[in-house]
């Protein structure tokens, strides 16, 4: 059954054949949105008052035979919030659980597992929400909701809903949903929380590839381990230790990402103890092998992780740096894809300008 939004069939934002993709942000070359015939990607920024909290639009849409039965992958990351517009159905399985079908207007949970989804094309709007964000926004455990997707109604009442799919199917200009999701969320994102100092630092912490163990969390927050984990399971879904390991795999495993020349396992944190002990977590991540997750067809996940440095300033939602990705400190250099394909990750990334303690810190050549 299609997602058809009743009174919107005529909207141009719903026919993905008008859609070019692309970006709002200054400076970043059309080269870097570059997708397979009938594929379309689009990243844009929030506004500066919520950029701490939502970590950046994204617009996924795709036409003609091709599109049915797509099947790709995404990475473990933050919560998302997605809408679909007069899309087909989608199916997604993240680690044993299946989703079949996702609703319309979708909160996915906070995800310590790989996301393998299967569309059928149409049009995908969404929004990824922070640590902060989420304490805002939902304001109930996130670790109750980890590796789950459900209708964000059911988790919010049915009037940010509602407003979402109104709003954005009065848009007849792909440009115009960035400043239409920045107007409609601010109000929803108005009352702090109580939590939000300690929530900001670790999250900072979380993307310093000097921070491996869970002692040094309680070291530099100065918290008790009880607090620390209560922080970690309420606002980002899981336990700091799980936090830890998960953004340390992505680091890792972004350096080998789409360098499919690379021999070996050099370039993985130091702090694993051997290739085994990296392989141990991409099991627990992805399900599989590097070198397997590498060989899938990723047409959606090469762009987005391409897109997404260049625009936001992280590969990968999991490791969105907030000190780096606000406005003021973007566009960030790219490198141009290589015949239409995706850059080497390593090299996009290393040239992002580093976070708070950027002189004790090495190069991220991570998301």
């Amino acid at each position: 059954m299609r997602s058809i939004i009743p009174g919107t069939e005529e909207a141009r934002l719903l026919d993905p054949t008008s859609l070019h993709g692309g970006t709002r942000s200054p400076g970043v070359p059309r080269s870097v949105f570059a997708m397979p015939g009938g594929s379309i990607i689009r990243y844009d920024r929030p506004a500066a008052a919520i950029a701490d909290h939502i970590t950046g639009y994204h617009l996924y849409a795709a036409h003609g035979p091709d599109c049915l039965d797509k099947v790709d992958w995404f990475l473990p990351g933050t919560a998302n919030v997605r809408i679909a517009m007069n899309a087909g159905p989608v199916a997604v399985t993240i680690g044993r659980r299946s989703f079949d079908p996702v609703p319309t207007v979708a909160l996915y949970g906070p995800t310590s597992h790989a996301m393998r989804a299967v569309t059928n094309g149409g049009v995908m709007i969404g929004f990824g929400v922070s640590a902060l964000g989420w304490a805002r926004l939902f304001g109930r455990p996130a670790i109750a909701h980890r590796d789950q997707i459900e209708p964000l109604a059911r988790v919010v009442g049915p009037e940010l809903p509602r407003l979402l799919l109104e709003r954005l199917s009065d848009i007849a200009d792909e440009d115009a949903v960035a400043p239409a999701l920045d107007a409609l969320l601010e109000p929803f994102l108005a009352v702090p929380d109580p939590d939000e100092p300690i929530i900001r630092d670790l999250m900072l912490l979380l993307v310093d590839p000097s921070i491996v163990k869970v002692k040094q969390l309680v070291e530099r927050l100065g918290l008790e381990q009880s607090v620390l984990r209560r922080i970690g399971t309420c606002h980002f879904g899981m336990c700091p230790k799980l936090l830890l390991r998960r953004a340390r795999f992505l680091r890792s495993f972004m350096a080998m990402f789409r360098n499919a020349e690379a021999r070996g396992y050099s370039g993985i944190d130091p702090s694993y103890h051997d290739a085994s002990h990296f392989l141990r977590d991409a099991e627990r991540f992805l399900g599989m092998t590097p070198r397997r997750f590498m060989a899938l067809s990723t047409p959606f996940l090469d762009a987005s992780v391409r897109a997404r440095a260049a625009v936001l300033g992280s590969p990968t939602q999991a490791l969105h740096d907030i000190a780096v990705a606000h406005p003021a400190s973007l566009p960030f250099p790219v490198d141009e894809p290589r015949s239409g394909s995706a850059p080497p990750v390593a090299a996009t990334v290393a040239r992002l300008p580093l976070s708070r303690n950027a002189e004790s810190r090495p190069v991220d050549a991570g998301g």
